[in-house]
């Protein structure tokens, strides 16, 4: 089994290079662009080049950031890339077409101060991906949302977690932060097939065992990790099975922690997983 995401940055969060840029004072944000690209299955492949702004072209329905590209036709969300690899320098080529199934129409503030909003532009969507490095196609279930922000993540989180699960008519949607100021907020949302979005409830907290990093790991309600794609010093990427709003379902689930992620040790390992190309 596969799986894929795919994420587009301008002045990209996790950038050490970003990061020493904005010591300096303001930083350009789009001097420090980047698509990362992770496959995860038998022929994973891993890629997030930093590249400036002689590389970028941006305009309402089109992003290039180097040889890769975004384009939305009205319709459908066409992501091209051409990426190498780090550490391991193998390419990965190919062509993801992304198409929502609805559109919520809505955005939600993550911090007390309204500095950072999550927009679930498409919480259920169809995907149709067509690799040539590797040679992997198939079609299924996709996701896709937006993050924006006026001050780095660090200053003003100390960690979250978050999660999609898809439900037999819908998708639900788990958000918990911990602010850098004190106090933690939660967000539980459900989306149904007709566009509507509605808040619950959430499940208590449950803890899930913490990864090979010792990056800690939680969700909403009973759950289990089923495998772990991404485990790094500061940030891992799971599939969860769980118990939410009466049925079982299986999670994507990230948990992020920004005190490891500012660690003067993490920043120094930074540049050998993401380099940086003038173009």
């Amino acid at each position: 089994m596969h799986a894929l995401t795919i994420i587009a940055f301008v002045g990209s969060v996790f950038s050490p290079y970003y990061a020493w840029a904005r010591r300096g004072g303001a930083a350009d944000p789009l001097n420090h662009c980047t698509l990362n690209v992770a496959l995860y299955g038998p022929r994973a492949r891993w890629a997030m080049t930093e590249r400036g702004r002689g590389a970028v072209e941006r305009a309402q329905n089109h992003f290039r950031i180097g040889p890769s590209a975004l384009d939305w036709d009205g319709n459908s969300l066409r992501v091209r890339f051409d990426e190498r690899g780090m550490p391991v320098p193998k390419r990965v080529r190919g062509e993801v077409r992304l198409t929502p199934l609805i559109w919520p129409g809505q955005s939600f503030t993550l911090d007390p101060a309204g500095r950072h909003t999550w927009t679930p532009l498409a919480p259920l969507a169809r995907v149709e991906v067509a690799l040539q490095d590797p040679s992997v196609r198939w079609t299924g279930a996709g996701y896709l949302d937006m993050n924006a922000g006026a001050t780095p993540l660090e200053s003003d989180f100390v960690r979250w977690d978050w999660s999609c699960a898809r439900l037999r008519d819908g998708a639900a949607v788990l958000y918990d932060s911990w602010h850098r100021g004190g106090g933690d907020g939660a967000l539980a949302l459900r989306f149904d097939s007709r566009g509507s979005c509605e808040q619950f409830d959430p499940p208590p907290r449950t803890t899930l065992p913490r990864t090979g990093w010792r990056v800690p790991r939680g969700t909403r309600g009973e759950a289990r990790v089923l495998r772990t794609l991404e485990d790094t010093p500061f940030y891992a990427r799971s599939v969860v099975q769980s118990r939410l709003l009466g049925e079982a379902a299986v999670s994507v689930h990230e948990s992020l922690s920004l005190d490891r992620f500012w660690s003067p040790i993490v920043q120094a390992m930074l540049p050998f997983r993401m380099p940086r190309r003038g173009r």
